[in-house]
């Protein structure tokens, strides 16, 4: 088997290991918040706190897998453009740390729900909105790495439709969905 397509083997495995974020981003989210209401979902937060680890690690090993899919991309497409196989890892780069926003408001949100004597000057109340404004944060942040989750497709698809070695018509989807991704989280 010759390197590239060892390579562009390595970057479906990582595509699909990815496969998890549906995870981060509905199933977790639908489990733990209740509309509207802090001290319900800072409840469920408390009562789902091994959840919310699993959240936080397999957002992590996402954000993880996701570096090294780009890193490996660009080994895989810089010979078809190597500007757009820059522009490609750098607009990765970019929605990492937002992620790591999110992450981190999950962090926070279980410091909150476990307490400590440093939280003895607020209230129960207090607490229990703090919760809730960090995971009301934790959606802003997600909201917009969505954003350059879908602009690092555009030259992603564009990389492929100029290759010779992958199908066109991935190159069309990427496409489509870089432009979608944007469009919706905006909307």
């Amino acid at each position: 088997m010759d390197s590239r397509k060892r390579t562009a083997r390595l970057a479906g495995f990582l595509y699909l290991l990815q496969s998890s974020a549906p995870f981060v981003l509905i199933y977790l989210p639908g489990k733990i918040t209740v509309r509207g209401d802090a001290a319900a979902t800072a409840h469920r937060i408390a009562a789902h706190q091994r959840l919310v680890d699993l959240n936080i690690f397999v957002h992590l090993c996402n954000l993880v897998l996701f570096i090294l899919l780009a890193v490996v991309l660009y080994r895989l497409l810089s010979e078809v453009h190597k500007t757009r196989a820059g522009l490609m890892v750098i607009l990765v780069l970019v929605s990492v740390p937002l992620s790591f926003l999110a992450v981190l408001a999950d962090v926070g949100m279980l410091a909150l729900v476990r307490g400590g004597n440093y939280l003895a000057s607020f209230t129960s109340a207090q607490i229990d909105s703090l919760v809730y404004f960090l995971l009301v944060m934790r959606g802003k942040a997600i909201l917009v790495a969505q954003i350059f989750w879908g602009l690092w497709l555009l030259p992603f698809g564009m990389l492929v439709m100029r290759s010779r070695f992958l199908p066109r018509i991935l190159g069309v989807l990427l496409i489509l969905n870089g432009i979608a991704y944007p469009i919706i989280s905006l909307v």
